[in-house]
């Protein structure tokens, strides 16, 4: 568990970017953002889906993600600590990124402590386990065994493969049952239970921004699920006073 903040001190939480070279408005508007919200921000939170794929650290030469890397690593030199979780789109990415752009990996789950309240961070995929299909597939492209085979081929070709995959994923979206796709609250109540019920959890990945006030076996917790960045920003930001949703 980490423990940062002061009185005066603010960090913010973001996710489900999915940047990439084909919605360049997207992209800056999160440059914008680094230059602007987030260099007064203690820290940085960028829970998942950063960008819309990661084939492997060997794609850092990409023109666009040099204007990413560059930007974060500009944050980062600042003195805004950034940390990053990974995603369902992005969990290839590794230590040559995390170095180049100034960030730290977190593991997901991460639990902190932070202005005087104890923080329960996650990407959110693993609590929607209705999903089978999808946790079935989660279970397989983890497995380092997995990872090495995939990462051993040109990267032309884990693009293309990656590309295939994502088609075949929208088109099953269109006849998934929306429910099956959202959090399962016995998942949400087993992974606060495991973490001693801390008040806050925060996660992205079913672009449904909420809060959720929750409360089981006695403890009271909030639920704040972050907004994707398809059509706009969306940002949390946590203080001693609590999360709100900020414009950005």
């Amino acid at each position: 568990m980490s423990d940062i903040g002061n009185v005066n001190s603010f960090s913010l939480f973001i996710s489900d970017l999915h940047l990439c070279h084909t919605r360049p408005a997207i992209t800056a508007q999160f440059i914008a953002f680094l230059a602007s919200t987030a260099k007064d921000a203690e820290a940085l939170y960028i829970l998942g889906d950063f960008f819309e794929y990661w084939a492997g650290d060997d794609d850092i030469a990409d023109a666009h993600h040099q204007h990413i890397i560059g930007a974060l690593k500009g944050l980062s030199s600042s003195g805004t600590k950034i940390f990053f979780m990974h995603g369902n789109r992005d969990f290839l990415i590794a230590d040559i990124f995390a170095a180049s752009a100034g960030l730290t990996l977190l593991p997901d789950p991460t639990l902190l402590e932070v202005y005087g309240k104890r923080i329960l961070l996650s990407h959110g995929d693993t609590l929607c386990t209705d999903d089978l299909d999808y946790q079935a597939f989660r279970k397989q492209v983890r497995a380092p065994a997995w990872q090495k085979a995939f990462l051993d081929q040109p990267l032309a070709t884990r693009k293309a493969q990656i590309e295939a995959l994502r088609q075949r994923s929208e088109s099953e979206k269109s006849y998934k049952n929306e429910s099956i796709m959202d959090v399962n609250p016995d998942a949400v109540h087993t992974l606060l239970r495991d973490f001693d019920y801390p008040e806050i959890l925060i996660h992205g990945h079913t672009h449904r921004p909420a809060l959720h006030q929750l409360t089981y076996d006695g403890h009271t917790s909030e639920r704040w699920v972050l907004g994707d960045w398809y059509e706009q920003g969306s940002c949390l930001r946590l203080d001693k006073t609590g999360c709100k949703n900020i414009a950005i």
